[in-house]
């Protein structure tokens, strides 16, 4: 067996192990509002909280209002990203225009130009971590944490070797000029409102 017929007997492997446990999730009575990821092979189910998802719907309204209604840009749908047992559920995600489902009927993590994860305090350092390693070996171009409990969006830039080149601070209130990446937009972030919790 070759080197590449191993890595993908090993992809394959992973897929099927992801796809059983997602199976699984969905047979079973999830509490309304919660949100089930595989991070690096392990289970985390987060709550949604009022904060989060308006801080989301923002994103997806910028988006919208960019690129038009028929945008291909999702939140909390399953897409499989490199690395093992990594089956995320962005809290948003922009595919390309010429993005198609494959066979199994998922996204590929080759389409995703842009994600946006909004911090939860339980799973924050999945986002900082393992998922934004994930992105940069997907080579996904722009990656953005807005964090909530700081008060703080960090931009990341230039994917290389499983992370990222530049990393960009912005406060909340102050706008993030995306102009010239994939989205090439201003963001604005004096409506994202702070969580004490």
């Amino acid at each position: 067996m070759t080197v590449l017929e191993d890595r993908i007997e090993m992809a394959d492997a992973n897929i099927e192990g992801l796809n059983e446990w997602f199976e699984r999730f969905e047979r079973m009575p999830v509490p309304e509002g919660f949100r089930v990821e595989i991070v690096g092979g392990t289970v985390f189910m987060t709550p949604q909280r009022d904060t989060h998802w308006m801080i989301i719907r923002r994103i997806v309204r910028a988006l919208e209002d960019k690129f038009g209604m028929d945008v291909r840009v999702f939140s909390g749908v399953r897409i499989d990203f490199p690395g093992d047992g990594n089956g995320f559920c962005p809290d948003v995600a922009l595919l390309k225009d010429s993005a198609e489902k494959d066979a199994t009927g998922r996204w590929q993590h080759q389409d995703v130009e842009f994600v946006a994860e909004v911090i939860s305090k339980g799973t924050a350092a999945n986002d900082y971590g393992p998922k934004k390693a994930a992105y940069a070996a997907a080579e996904v171009p722009l990656y953005l944490i807005a964090d909530p409990y700081k008060g703080m969006c960090y931009v990341y830039t230039q994917p290389k070797e499983g992370d990222y080149i530049t990393r960009t601070k912005i406060t909340f209130g102050e706008d993030i000029d995306l102009t010239g990446t994939v989205i090439d937009l201003v963001l604005k972030t004096d409506g994202f409102p702070r969580d004490q919790d």
